[in-house]
């Protein structure tokens, strides 16, 4: 754009104090008209391979990005379906009112999970029981997701406090608030399956009982399961 307005600027002051008609000027007009279209067909031809050149590093980079996210692995998840034969069917004092499953696949990351939620008969307590197969999500999404797996937790407040133990076993976490008596509890399985347990308006003893009604054994059974390398 700037070298259609230099070209139009230039051309102007030609025809303002050059006057028309003389040859040597005209030629001078053409070459610097020719001149700019040349270096305009340049430009165009660099911005093009300019673009290609983005786009591959974009594809590299989105490569790169899936392959530190899945963590180099080759997994196909567990049917969610032999996870909700996971959920029981009932927690103590508490039915279970709706059970769900799905399976995702996310730049390449898959992941299968099976969902239940409990109530009290006064719908006024609740747990919820996801049992989750990370499968490839490992390396940096793993990381992320549950951040406190690579780490030592042990914090208290007034209100409640946090922490990271190990249960049967497996490396777990839990959180719990008094104040409002909320709490919840993950447990990290055969470093491939997550149980994760949320309790509203129950005291943690309620949310412990829940996750020992998983069995985990059953889950850690299935911890090489669609491996393929």
């Amino acid at each position: 754009m700037f070298k259609n307005i230099f070209f139009l600027i230039s051309l102007f002051l030609f025809l303002l104090f050059g006057g028309c008609g003389k040859k040597g000027e005209e030629e001078t007009v053409e070459k610097t008209k020719e001149q700019v279209n040349k270096e305009e067909s340049t430009d165009e031809e660099n911005e093009s391979d300019e673009n290609k050149s983005d786009y591959d590093e974009f594809e590299k980079g989105m490569k790169e990005f899936e392959k530190v996210m899945k963590g180099n692995s080759k997994v196909e998840v567990v049917n969610f379906r032999k996870l909700k034969e996971l959920l029981p069917e009932e927690l103590d004092g508490m039915k279970r009112t709706s059970s769900s499953g799905e399976k995702t696949n996310s730049f390449g990351i898959k992941v299968s999970q099976a969902e239940g939620e409990y109530n009290s008969e006064d719908n006024r307590q609740s747990i919820n029981i996801k049992i989750i197969d990370l499968g490839s999500m490992k390396g940096l999404a793993g990381m992320t997701a549950f951040a406190w797996s690579w780490a030592e937790i042990d914090k208290e407040t007034d209100n409640g406090y946090e922490k990271t133990f190990e249960y049967k076993g497996h490396k777990a976490y839990e959180k719990y608030n008094s104040e409002y008596k909320n709490g919840e509890v993950q447990v990290m399985v055969a470093k491939r399956f997550m149980v994760e347990i949320k309790g509203n308006d129950v005291p943690m003893e309620a949310i412990h009982s829940a996750l020992d009604k998983i069995d985990l054994d059953a889950l850690s059974n299935m911890k090489d399961e669609g491996k393929s390398d």
